[in-house]
């Protein structure tokens, strides 16, 4: 049987801005958006092609709103890799998207951490040939 990392849940303030901020400042695909019913839904995003996607979880209770954005404690917790790193670094910065670094050669590719709309960090990765 094969098996593989579906989605991983990604707490947020508001389904619609998680969507928009995804699908437009990080071409991510909208993959589902199903109304649950009281204000849930059930939505998935990810890279076009990518088996692992995104479920956009909006916040509910004051708990889970004090997680959004701090969910790895302040650390990288996400890697978007990609095949050419500056097409997409120059596209997501003209998307408005915030690098807290320059871009940097490292022994296993090419990276720079930036943020999400929430201030999730995440890494724009290049990997070596």
């Amino acid at each position: 049987m094969k098996r593989f990392l579906a989605s991983v849940t990604l707490v947020v303030a508001d389904y619609d801005e998680a969507i928009a901020f995804y699908r437009d400042a990080l071409g991510f695909d909208l993959l589902e958006d199903t109304d649950l019913g009281g204000g849930k839904r059930w939505v998935r995003v990810a890279p076009k092609g990518a088996e692992t996607a995104l479920l956009l979880a909006q916040a509910d209770g004051e708990a889970q709103r004090a997680s959004v954005g701090r969910q790895t404690g302040g650390r990288v917790g996400f890697f978007l890799h990609t095949d050419d790193f500056a097409r997409d670094h120059a596209t997501m910065q003209a998307k408005g998207v915030r690098f807290l670094e320059a871009p940097r050669h490292e022994s296993y590719g090419t990276v720079a951490v930036f943020e999400d709309l929430y201030g999730n960090r995440w890494d724009l990765l290049e990997p070596k040939a």
